[in-house]
């Protein structure tokens, strides 16, 4: 992470962005210690934005870029969820960098919006970008592994491989696992699966794509899975998989007969990015209007039955899952990754 020392000159900028809100919060928080450093937090940082929903007024954060701070030597201004930040207002905010107290800095947080790409190049150019995302796959353990190393543990393969598949998008939680980790096993210590399983805690959710890749390629077992491991993480409803399901078919809907043929054009098409564009215009194409169709009709009465349509009973005693919910999801991909499965067979 790219930041200033607690007692040295700081950036003009930053911006923390990233795709996990808790990552982003982290980041945001450890930017912040090293800006203020010994100094009254409370007399340093002047906050904006956020969740309260009122309008970004950037004049009151210029002003506060430009105004000297009387009590302390810095002055820290945060606007949280940036990328509200209207394009009007980017060449003004970009201008006032310029002329901003040279005691002065600001931290952008990203949130809800998109954060305009003038600053993003703005805040990169100055050094002051502070970028969260983890990736996936190797990258992934990668940085889990560098985090464990800063944490003062060390993780062997399969405790590694444990961390990664249990705490799945939670990853803010990852920093919390491994203090309590260095503070029960001593500074330094290597941790094994048995010695790492009794502080795990609840499992994390998994992102949407592994759900919709088992589907896709046909995978039922893996499907319902990880449609399990969603409603036990307690991170998606089963209203929330249906409408994420919902999503993914109904973007194939408008690729199909659409005469896209390209993953720019199917980009451009969908208004998404162009890897998850491509991919689904490829299992459109596989497909066909008719199992899209089917499909389609599948979450619409899965939907139905959520909201009332069928009963198998109420929650498990034992798991604390509702036998509906579990029935009707876990039915519902199993069939949608089976009528895949016979299109890949064609």
């Amino acid at each position: 992470m790219s930041a200033a020392k607690a007692d040295a000159p700081p950036a003009a900028a930053y911006l923390v962005k990233g795709d996990d809100a808790s990552l982003v919060a982290q980041a945001t928080r450890e930017l912040l210690g090293q800006l203020v450093g010994e100094r009254d937090a409370g007399l340093v940082v002047e906050e904006f934005g956020g969740s309260s929903g009122d309008d970004l007024d950037i004049g009151t954060v210029i002003d506060a870029m430009l105004t000297p701070s009387l009590l302390v030597d810095r002055r820290v201004v945060v606007v949280r969820d940036a990328g509200r930040i209207g394009a009007a207002d980017v060449t003004r905010l970009v201008g006032a960098l310029g002329t901003a107290q040279p005691s002065a800095s600001l931290v952008l947080v990203s949130g809800a919006g998109t954060i305009p790409a003038a600053l993003v190049k703005a805040v990169t150019a100055g050094g002051g970008l502070v970028e969260t995302a983890v990736g996936r796959g190797r990258d992934r353990q990668a940085w889990i592994r560098e985090q464990a190393s800063a944490g003062d543990v060390k993780l062997d393969a399969a405790s590694l491989s444990l961390v990664d598949e249990h705490l799945g998008e939670d990853l803010g939680r990852l920093s919390g696992l491994l203090a309590t980790l260095a503070s029960a096993y001593g500074s330094g210590a290597a941790i094994g699966v048995e010695d790492l399983r009794p502080y795990l805690g609840e499992a994390g959710t998994v992102p949407p794509w592994d759900l919709t890749d088992a589907i896709d390629a046909g995978d039922a077992t893996k499907a319902i899975v990880v449609a399990r491991r969603m409603l036990d993480s307690k991170g998606r409803a089963g209203l929330q998989i249906v409408n994420m399901l919902q999503r993914h078919y109904l973007r194939m809907a408008r690729l199909e007969g659409s005469g896209v043929r390209s993953d720019d054009e199917a980009a451009t098409l969908l208004g998404i990015n162009r890897y998850p564009a491509g991919k689904a215009l490829r299992v459109s194409q596989r497909i066909g209007a008719e199992r899209i169709i089917a499909a389609v009709h599948m979450i619409a009465n899965a939907d139905v039955d959520l909201k009332g349509g069928v009963s198998y009973g109420g929650k498990d005693l034992n798991t604390d899952l509702d036998v509906t919910e579990l029935t009707v999801i876990e039915v519902l991909v199993a069939r949608l990754a089976k009528m895949t499965q016979g299109a890949r067979r064609r």
